[in-house]
């Protein structure tokens, strides 16, 4: 799943690459992705993008979608043509970009592909989405708080305003194992099931950890990890194309994916915890104390 790193990547190398183009091509081939209807997807054709942003794990492309009103003020009539493509890549989504856009015609229903966009030098990207599970998200709105996901974000933790203060005070009193506390959207945007275990392994925390009972020196710990852990992630995930950003991601994880392969920090054998569809990865010795993690306790761990 792509998290707020490659999702930042993602975003900084639209910034470049599409700010200024016009779009003149939005074809969606999976109609589920589309999740609104007003604006249009039809909207966006001689849409202009303005700019990219990230909310948690969402892409925002900013974009002027027409001439503004002469009798208007410069912010009023920009608010008048503002509109939004927000889209979220869920598990298994990814954007593929061209800097020629293929001529094929895209068949929903036949292919991977949720959503094309095109712009006027040629370039575009897909949407694509690998597996039978599809829950890719694609909304055009007037403002990123239409989409309901953006709306439940909690804080961003790289933002200067996430504090060690503002991080204890949203733990406290959550009698939550910390895994499920670091992947919970609403509480802090961005980290998913991949950070979450860097995190921890970085801060040797336990992820059955209750986030209510961790001392003062433990949230520094965690917030100094999440931190650190967060920002290195971005720094090797920005200038990268998105067709690089997957294998920088698993290029970069200590345990997370690795295993049965030897801990970076003290050789000890990578262990996992399977839960449905997926897994978390830690090191004994670095955050049990060499204890064993059961599965039993995973129905409460992740939302």
């Amino acid at each position: 799943m792509p998290e707020m790193p490659e999702v930042e990547g993602l975003t900084r190398f639209l910034g470049e690459r599409a700010a200024g183009l016009t779009i003149t091509k939005a074809r969606v081939a999976n109609i589920a992705a589309l999740k609104t209807y007003d604006p249009p997807i039809d909207a966006l054709v001689g849409a202009r993008v303005v700019s990219a942003s990230r909310h948690g794990k969402f892409v925002d492309l900013r974009l002027d979608a027409g001439a503004p009103d002469p009798a208007a003020d410069h912010a009023s009539a920009f608010a008048q043509t503002e509109i939004h493509l927000v889209f979220h890549l869920a598990k298994a989504g990814w954007l593929r970009w061209y800097e020629t856009l293929p001529a094929t015609v895209i068949r929903p229903g036949k292919t991977p592909i949720a959503l094309r966009v095109g712009f006027d030098d040629g370039s575009g990207f897909d949407l694509t989405e690998a597996g039978t599970k599809k829950s890719l998200a694609v909304s055009v709105v007037r403002h990123p708080q239409d989409v309901p996901g953006v709306a439940r974000l909690g804080p961003d933790p790289l933002q200067p305003a996430f504090t060690r203060d503002v991080f204890a005070t949203l733990l406290a009193g959550r009698r939550t194992q910390i895994k499920g506390v670091l992947r919970d959207q609403s509480i802090i945007a961005g980290v998913g099931n991949a950070y979450s275990d860097e995190i921890l392994h970085a801060a040797r925390m336990s992820p059955y950890a209750l986030a209510a009972n961790l001392s003062p020196e433990e949230i520094t710990r965690l917030y100094e990890a999440m931190r650190s852990t967060l920002t290195d992630a971005v720094n090797q995930a920005s200038g990268r194309p998105p067709a690089e950003l997957k294998d920088a991601k698993r290029r970069g994880m200590a345990v997370h994916g690795r295993r049965g392969e030897a801990c970076p920090v003290c050789g000890d054998e990578v262990r996992s915890v399977f839960f449905a569809d997926n897994s978390l990865e830690y090191c004994p010795t670095c955050q049990t104390g060499g204890k064993l993690l059961a599965d039993r306790r995973l129905s409460r761990l992740l939302k």
